[in-house]
């Protein structure tokens, strides 16, 4: 196991292995580091590990190490970072999905290339053998070689995910999403071995989840969210199921989501129920279960009715058709009433099972054939209005079968209607959760119904009739089916017939004395005889002699009920009490039995830890025995690498552990390293004699060698310098030559050379005119340019500072405005305080001149005196007329002179209702009319001389509501 410093080393080290081809080495190294106890803590180049972890874990098939590795990195990231997990296990299934589906692409490519185009060619020898041997066409074996093992790794990818992400409240919704992508493939390639599986799978997790409930991170299937992902689970289940035809495994489907709704009490949304019960009705009518498929398509109605806001009147009737249809072709009998107890018992948990299934909750004391009849769906559908919404034909065939006796004719007025059904039908547009409706499945069981109704009218008016007529009155089937029919009505009683085809008729009501059909015919034949004899001889009321005899009966027999009506309440009384005191005691005992269950169970949790906390103990004491043991492995598989062949092997005996194999391994190499060492100096030791032996051989062999070397290379080097002169001579020749030849044109160089300058010469004068005539024009054109924006930019300076100006003069004004009214304001104020505070004091002095005369007088008489008429009340009815308005001195001087004049102020006591004197006890009555008759009430300093007079308390009153003081004097008697 190769330890590393980091991370990133160790995807480092898995990228050069990958790079040399080694896809196992790097899969190992990094299969090493996430399993390795080193990494236990989150970091993000774990996320990339795991990424090229599940990269070689697909190509190389390897499911196990990716399951391994996953459950590590969950270990890893459960508590810290879980989203880095979802993005590891959807990588995965990206990648599996995608090599599955490359795959099947490879393998139809592979089955296009091998179609022969060239139908005159031969086949080759090769794919003739392949074919005899194998058996198997092309396609077939492709896929088998392709597509299959990727398929496998596919399934055991999905069973992987789902095994890890199970029964966590953190990734509930990748789980969801990892079990309907199951489906879909299961449901795309018809895997229905797969597909019975998964179901199993994710039925368990179920059920785990219920049985360990002190899990951590356990889902709450309480919560909204977590319910109605759970239920799309189920309901995807239901749906591939009932798509692959495994009937038996979407009932199952059924029962799953049944339980789930029972689980946590709740009831799914109604679009979820509709999907709930059409597929109910098509599991009941494969299942040949008629009566079921009624009840199902029945609560889909309802629920079509009451939540489906776009259903059309067209769906509406096809739906309520569909419903009708399926109730009447319930068979008319119970097929259990000639069973044993048992098969009754069966039966009963069967309809009871079935009426959850379906909604029907009923009471369990009920018997199992009273739970879902015929009779009640059919009086369910009259009295909720299922039969009014269907449709016409059908609503007739209702009548026909139900409520009208038509013997003879009843197969000529059925059989029209029932072409007319089956040729109704089709998808329903405002309903797209339902399965198409085909009216026409009915038709057959529609047709053995109307034959068993025939034959029990005809039994009714017929003892004996040909097999002719019955034939002729039944035109669906022939005679043999009818035969069939008749005897499966007759097994359940539904009708007494004997078929003699010696004399070719049928016999009705041979039934025996004990038949059910006759006790209750001569049973109704008693009660009808018995109310015509009454009816006939009533009987004569006759007078009573028990009256005579007993005269005081009737209150004897009324005390004697009111003492049995008292003995009752006490015997129910007493039972109450029982009843009371034995809850009591359950309550007591479930209390005890719930302490000890508590008790028990925090001893069992006490247990479980101490067993846990041993169990890891022991756990990591074995697993630091394996890794010596490994380590020791290790060192001991070196040591005998380094071994020679030829050197035996070292036998361990006993345990071995780590420091006895490094003690052996130090031995082993010291001894290594002592031969090597003995063979080194042997072998230096000849090698040195070898060298020099042939050292001295060759040493004259060279001398000689080098004589003859020296003479060859002097006269190679003498050659050489005379070819090399010869050579010089005559390239100095041609060149003089070439200079004489090419020395005639150089008249014609030079003018040529001059021409072309001039004319270059003439052509860069022109561009640099007019290059410097571009630029004066661009400077000036930008100078004109820089002015315009000069002199915007100062006109809109210059305005910006008026209009400045001008907000500030405005603003100044308005202060200056705004200053000068608040100083006239305060000046008013001021000015009207002055003049109110003078008039308070004027009212002041008169109220003072007003009770030093009301003391005299009531000091000079004992006798109350009449209403006073001082001049001094008279000042307050001018300012009465302006109140709060300032009274001019001259006007207040004229008021005081015509006071004398004007009427007593009796309009203050006129105007609050009272004409007259008030009366002695009037609490008001001092100030009204006159004087008080306690006169002492209104004398200052006689209830303390603290107390205000009362015309100073009204006074302060006023003056609390006026700003400036009330500018209207009170009278004189307030």
């Amino acid at each position: 196991m190769a330890h590393f410093a980091k991370p990133e080393n160790a995807l480092k080290r898995a990228d050069e292995l990958i790079n040399v081809g080694q896809k196992q080495d790097a899969l190992q190294a990094l299969h090493d580091l996430i399993t390795s106890k080193r990494y236990r803590a989150w970091q993000k180049p774990l996320e990339k590990i795991m990424f090229k972890y599940l990269d070689l874990c697909v190509d190389l098939k390897r499911g196990r190490f990716a399951k391994d590795g996953l459950i590590q990195y969950r270990i890893v990231c459960q508590q810290v970072n879980v989203s880095s997990l979802e993005e590891v296990i959807k990588h995965f299934l990206h990648l599996s999905t995608e090599k599955a589906e490359q795959a099947r692409s490879q393998a139809d490519a592979l089955e296009e290339a091998l179609d022969v185009d060239d139908l005159e060619a031969d086949r080759k020898p090769e794919d003739l053998q392949l074919s005899i041997v194998s058996g198997e066409k092309g396609k077939d074996r492709s896929d088998r070689e392709l597509v299959t093992p990727w398929f496998k790794f596919l399934w055991e990818t999905y069973r992987t995910v789902l095994e890890i992400l199970r029964n966590n409240s953190k990734l509930e919704a990748l789980y969801a999403m990892t079990a309907h992508k199951a489906f879909q493939f299961c449901k795309q390639y018809k895997r229905t071995t797969e597909f019975r599986r998964l179901c199993e799978i994710i039925r368990n997790h179920l059920a785990n989840l219920n049985k360990y409930r002190d899990q951590r991170d356990r889902p709450d299937l309480s919560a909204p969210e977590s319910l109605q992902l759970y239920l799309d689970t189920r309901f995807d289940q239901l749906k591939v199921a009932t798509e692959l035809g495994l009937w038996q495994e979407a009932f199952r489907s059924v029962e799953d989501i049944y339980g789930l709704m029972c689980m946590v009490k709740k009831t799914p949304k109604s679009s979820l129920l509709m999907v709930y019960y059409s597929k109910l009705t098509e599991i009941f009518w494969i299942s040949s279960s008629p009566l079921y498929h009624a009840y199902a398509w029945f609560k889909l109605f309802s629920l079509q009715k009451n939540f489906n806001k776009n259903l059309s009147q067209k769906d509406l009737q096809l739906i309520a058709s569909s419903v009708v249809l399926a109730a009447l072709s319930v068979p008319p009998f119970d097929r259990a009433q000639s069973a044993s107890h048992m098969e009754l018992e069966n039966e009963k948990e069967r309809n009871l099972r079935m009426a959850n299934l379906i909604g029907f909750n009923l009471e369990p004391k009920f018997e199992g054939r009273d739970m879902l009849s015929r009779s009640a769906l059919l009086s369910e559908l009259v009295s909720r209005g299922v039969l009014s919404c269907a449709s016409q034909e059908v609503k007739d065939l209702f009548h026909v079968l139900e409520h009208e006796f038509h013997a003879l004719d009843l197969g000529s007025k059925i059989q029209p209607l029932l072409e007319k059904i089956s040729k109704s039908g089709g998808k329903l547009s405002s309903a797209p959760s339902l399965p198409e409706v085909q009216l026409s499945q009915y038709v057959p069981s529609l047709e053995k119904f109307a034959t068993l109704r025939l034959l029990q009218q005809v039994s009714k008016i017929y003892q004996t009739i040909r097999i002719e007529s019955l034939s002729q009155l039944v035109p669906f089937f022939e005679f043999s089916v009818v035969e069939k029919i008749s005897v499966d009505a007759l097994k359940n009683n539904f009708v007494a017939m004997k078929v003699d085809h010696m004399k070719g008729v049928v016999i009705f009501g041979n039934l025996g004395i004990e038949s059910d059909g006759l006790k209750d015919h001569l049973a109704v034949f008693a009660e009808s005889l018995n109310k015509v004899r009454a009816m006939l001889f009533p009987v004569p009321s006759k007078a009573s002699k028990l009256g005579g005899i007993v005269p005081n009966l009737a209150e004897t027999v009324e005390k004697e009920h009111k003492r049995l009506l008292a003995r009752k309440s006490i015997i129910e009384k007493r039972k109450e009490d029982q009843e009371r005191q034995q809850l009591e005691m359950e309550r007591e005992e479930e209390q005890k039995r719930l302490k000890l269950q508590k008790l028990t169970e925090e001893a069992e949790q006490k247990r479980l830890a101490a067993e846990l906390l041993e169990r890891r103990k022991q756990r990591i004491l074995r697993e630091i025995e394996e890794k010596e043991l490994e380590e020791a492995k290790a060192l001991l598989e070196d040591t005998e690498k380094r071994m020679k062949k030829g050197k035996k092997k070292t036998l361990l005996d006993g345990k071995v552990t780590k420091e006895t194999v490094k003690q052996m391994a130090i031995t082993e190499q010291v001894k290594e390293r002592q031969e090597m060492e003995k063979k080194l100096q042997k072998l230096a030791r000849t090698m040195d004699y070898l060298e020099r032996a042939k050292r001295e051989e060759a040493a004259p062999l060279i001398e000689a060698a080098y004589q003859r070397r020296l003479v060859e290379e002097r006269e190679f080097y003498e050659r050489e310098q005379q070819r090399e002169v010869e050579l010089s001579r005559e390239r100095h020749e041609s060149d003089l030559k070439e200079k004489n030849r090419l020395s005639r044109m150089l008249e014609f160089k030079e003018t040529f050379q001059g021409e072309v300058i001039s004319r270059r010469q003439a052509e860069f004068d022109r561009i640099r005119t007019e290059r410097e005539e571009r630029i004066s024009q661009m400077i000036r054109a930008r100078k004109q340019e820089r002015d315009i924006k000069r002199k915007q930019l100062y006109y809109l300076t210059t305005e910006e500072e008026r209009i400045r100006k001008q907000q500030e003069e405005e603003e100044a004004r308005k202060r200056e405005e705004a200053e000068k009214r608040k100083k006239q304001e305060a000046e008013h104020k001021a000015k009207m305080d002055e003049i109110a505070e003078k008039q308070r004091q004027r009212e002041r002095e008169l109220e003072e001149k007003a009770k030093k005369s009301r003391e005299e007088l009531l000091k000079g008489t004992d006798a109350p005196p009449a209403r006073p008429t001082e001049p001094t009340v008279a000042p307050a009815a001018p300012p009465a007329q302006g109140s709060g308005k300032y009274v001019p001195r001259f006007k207040r001087q004229t008021a005081e002179v015509s006071a004398p004049t004007q009427p007593p102020p009796a309009a203050d006591s006129d105007r609050w209702g009272n004409r007259g004197q008030p009366a002695a006890d009037d609490h008001w009555g001092s100030s009204r009319g006159g004087p008080s008759q306690r006169p002492d009430r209104w004398v200052p300093g006689s209830r303390g001389s603290d107390r205000p007079s009362g015309g100073d308390a009204w006074r302060s009153g006023e003056e609390r509501r006026s700003p400036f003081g009330s500018s209207r004097p009170r009278p004189a008697q307030r």
